[in-house]
């Protein structure tokens, strides 16, 4: 066969493919109205069940979902979190169909992945592009944990942020959003999504956590390090103490520098945000710090974390 014949024959080949994966994965992808004039896209996770990207959301009621079939239907707000930018509706169970699940751990950078969304009832929007890069677990700049990093080469066009991230076999590996790294999108790979939706489900809101301090990393004068027999020089200064907070309760002060919470050593405000990650609100933790040259410690009693407002 002639390489011109073979070329045309695999470009058909790659269109049909496409044309057909937006068929399939389209049959589950909902538009969602619930803020001023653009709607975002969702998808149905399970019966009744849509998922969505909770930066979208900006009010409580009158949300409306955009059906493949036409039409919409009223859905009412399960939860959402601003943290791993994750909402969930609830609506009266219909025949869409759920989503075909994938493996989001099996993605490599470099592979094609597919980004869908609807913006009408009679169309999906489908766009393309590559996964720039894969990492281990991260945490978002709100907070969250996310069990891997999938980030996207580009931004996702308006409208597609809380819709299925796809993979070349049609199998949705994920949800699209560009609320959590600047100028381009990132996938919410499905274990984490199974992990928040469930607790949306079951308590409307993601507990996390919460100290009220605004904190740097500094490091300790070498003469502090050795008469408090401190085994790194590396601490959190505290600079700011939210007015009636959990740490200004327990007595924490702008000047402290803080060593461990939970026995876990805080020399970066990573490892602060991992701590309080794995620790829910209500939670008693022990606060190890240094003030005047002493060493201290306090229970710091965690309060909730704020929840993030949106504006319009």
């Amino acid at each position: 066969m002639p390489a011109r014949e073979i070329q045309n024959s695999f470009l058909q080949d790659l269109s049909d493919s496409l044309a057909n994966i937006r068929e399939q994965v389209g049959r589950s992808v909902v538009g969602v109205y619930a803020r001023r004039r653009l709607p975002s896209s969702g998808f149905v996770w399970a019966p009744g069940i849509i998922v969505t990207a909770a930066h979208t959301i900006r009010r409580d009621r009158d949300i409306q979902v955009l059906l493949p079939a036409g039409g919409t239907i009223e859905a009412t707000l399960a939860g959402q979190d601003p943290g791993s930018d994750l909402a969930v509706l609830k609506i009266a169970d219909t025949d869409i169909p759920a989503i075909e699940r994938g493996e989001s751990d099996t993605l490599r950078a470099g592979n094609l992945v597919l980004a869908l969304a609807r913006l009408r009832s009679d169309h999906v929007s489908l766009d393309y592009g590559l996964v720039a890069a894969v990492g281990a677990a991260w945490r978002t700049w709100r907070g969250a944990e996310i069990d891997r990093l999938v980030a996207l080469d580009g931004g996702l066009r308006p409208g597609f942020s809380g819709g299925p991230i796809a993979d070349a076999g049609g199998r949705v590996v994920g949800m699209g959003t560009s609320a959590l790294a600047r100028g381009s999108g990132v996938v919410i790979p499905l274990p984490t999504i199974a992990i928040v939706a469930e607790e949306l489900l079951t308590r409307g809101q993601i507990s996390r956590g919460y100290l009220g301090l605004g904190m740097q990393p500094v490091k300790l004068p070498d003469m502090v390090v050795t008469e408090l027999s401190l085994g790194t020089p590396n601490g959190l200064l505290v600079a700011s103490v939210a007015a009636g907070g959990p740490a200004e309760q327990a007595g924490i002060q702008v000047g402290d520098v803080l060593l461990t919470l939970a026995g876990q050593p805080c020399t970066d405000t990573a490892d602060m945000l991992a701590a309080l990650a794995r620790t829910r609100a209500a939670t008693a933790l022990t606060a190890e710090f240094v003030r005047g040259g002493q060493r201290r410690a306090v229970q710091i009693m965690l309060g909730e974390r704020p929840r993030w407002r949106h504006c319009g």
